[in-house]
């Protein structure tokens, strides 16, 4: 998209409000100094880590940049979705009686609607919510159809429209068909914006029309820092779920959710009864874990131990930054008395047996291997 016109001389692009994703700022920064910006991208990323923000923030800084003396008017009206500055597009529940012919929110009953509003409002206030609809497991044709009639509607005051479209890969074939031919000949002036951890699942021929902008998983500092100020989680719980979140605020939430503290103190003492050699209370303990969890919860287990390990091999180097800080003094502990054990080998072992859950291996036999792999670090077998 060639925007036609001088480039004006502010070049002071603000990304304030977009935490971790510098080499996508970058991307996106030099395509709106260029004054050549793509119609259509997809931006790509594990759940959690900020497409949706980072699309409303270049789509603000897009009409900022060619539009300075509306700048304020249009960032709100893009903060607050208002069409025509933004159409966002996302899964919806099938109203009683819809079929195609109708529109995607005509037949929504008013429970759903002000459930859409609510959620929607949340959305709106804090970028990083995941927005949750009963039913709401695919985007609709009708949402897709809806687009198009968007496109065709005349506004020649808005020089720049954005076509939000989240967790696009749940569009089905049919959407996504129907998506095509809007990608095919744009109206100037839009731009499209596909958010989606799975690209693959989007057809080769909307993939090859999208510029890819890959978001990488979020540092330690910005899941804390997005946990405070956008969940009012307590920061120093944020503290002890960054670094097992994996980059994604979805999943921080999820294990605060999930008692995370909980999780954190079942893996200490699971550790202290198999380390110990206290194999009969090991054994309680996890089969006790095992009837009150699911495999995902036993792979976070595992994956706390293998951590637990790690800071057992950074302070064998005198590093610091522990998950398990306010265990420091078990950890120095046990390398007063094991300093010799080779912990890289039981984590190569252990991750194995971690990997083996999704082949569905009896969950019994992995758990009673963990057990004996932790003891043969402090017992000879």
């Amino acid at each position: 998209m060639n925007h036609s016109g001088s480039i004006p001389e502010l070049t002071n692009l603000n990304w304030a409000g977009v935490l971790g994703q510098e080499t996508a700022i970058e991307v996106l920064s030099q395509l709106i100094l260029s004054n050549k910006i793509p119609h259509a991208f997809i931006f790509k990323g594990d759940e959690g880590v900020g497409k949706y923000n980072l699309a409303i923030q270049f789509a603000i800084n897009v009409n900022s940049f060619y539009l300075p003396e509306r700048a304020d008017y249009i960032s709100s009206q893009i903060l607050s979705l208002t069409e025509p500055y933004i159409k966002y597009v996302m899964p919806l529940p099938k109203g009683k009686g819809e079929v195609e012919s109708h529109g995607p929110l005509e037949k929504l009953n008013l429970e759903e609607l002000q459930e859409l509003k609510s959620e929607l409002e949340k959305k709106i206030k804090n970028p990083f919510y995941k927005i949750s609809l009963e039913r709401a497991n695919v985007i609709k044709i009708n949402s897709i159809r809806d687009i198009g009639k968007f496109l065709a509607m005349n506004y020649s005051d808005v020089k720049f429209r954005f076509i939000i479209i989240s967790e696009a890969h749940l569009m089905n074939e049919y959407s996504q068909n129907s998506l095509l031919k809007n990608l095919e000949e744009p109206p100037e002036g839009v731009i499209f914006i596909l958010l989606t951890p799975y690209p693959e699942l989007l057809k080769e021929t909307i993939r090859s029309r999208c510029w890819s902008i890959n978001l990488k998983p979020l540092a330690n500092e910005h899941i804390i820092e997005i946990l405070t100020k956008y969940f009012q989680v307590n920061e120093s719980i944020a503290k002890d779920v960054s670094p097992f979140s994996d980059g994604s605020v979805t999943k921080a939430l999820e294990l605060i959710e999930n008692d995370f503290q909980g999780m954190k103190d079942k893996t200490i003492s699971f550790l202290r009864y198999s380390l110990g050699g206290k194999y009969n209370s090991a054994f309680n303990e996890i089969n006790k874990f095992l009837t009150e969890n699911d495999s995902d919860s036993i792979k976070l287990l595992i994956k706390m131990i293998i951590s637990w390990m790690n800071d057992v091999l950074k302070n064998r180097l005198n590093l610091n930054d522990y998950y398990f800080e306010s265990h420091k003094e078990t950890i120095i502990k046990f390398n007063s008395r094991f300093a010799d054990t080779d912990i890289n080998s039981v984590i190569k072992k252990i991750d194995y047996l971690s990997s083996t859950i999704r082949n569905n291996v009896n969950l019994n036999t992995i758990c009673y291997n963990l057990v004996f792999e932790l003891a043969s670090l402090t017992h000879r077998f």
